[in-house]
């Protein structure tokens, strides 16, 4: 009877009709101030930015030239041109995904991600809806202790005119 009680409870948990199992496209929101239909993202994004920035996807670890990229800028939104993220927050995480220990505020809009089986914290570009990455509590303790774990291929860098 035990076993039976746990397995029911188990089923109940992991239903069918769970959020992992969601279909809708969260930047399919019209309430981003840059709007495009599936069509125009398409053409206006290389194969590899359109499976992120509008599908959810993830790149390949260590495939993104700005991982390794250390000159000083601005990394933009590649969907939009959005200033997201400072280059003097950027840090080696070991990862393999570009790595910032903040956001500029505002420009990032956060949701909860649970398609894994666990709740983490998912990035967007505040502008466009378009997928980032995600938010962990283990980055730099004497900075945030923030690791905004991004996809390269969600961005752009605009480096400063010294560059």
């Amino acid at each position: 009877m035990k076993h039976l009680l746990i397995i029911a409870i188990a089923l109940v948990a992991f239903s069918c009709n769970s959020k992992a199992q969601d279909t809708t496209k969260k930047t399919e929101n019209t309430s981003f101030s840059v709007v495009k239909t599936d069509t125009e993202w398409k053409e206006a994004l290389s194969p590899l930015a359109y499976n992120v920035l509008r599908e959810a996807g993830t790149e390949r670890p260590f495939s993104s030239p700005i991982n390794k990229n250390y000159k000083t800028g601005i990394y933009v939104c590649a969907a939009c041109a959005a200033p997201l993220f400072e280059s003097e927050h950027k840090f080696d995480s070991g990862t393999g995904w570009p790595s910032f220990d903040r956001e500029i505020e505002g420009n990032v809009a956060f949701d909860t991600d649970n398609n894994l089986g666990y709740i983490r914290t998912e990035e967007h570009c505040a502008t466009c809806g378009g997928h980032l990455g995600h938010v962990f509590s283990d980055g730099p303790k004497a900075t945030t202790g923030k690791r905004h774990c991004i996809n390269g291929a969600a961005l752009k860098f605009i480096p400063t005119k010294d560059e």
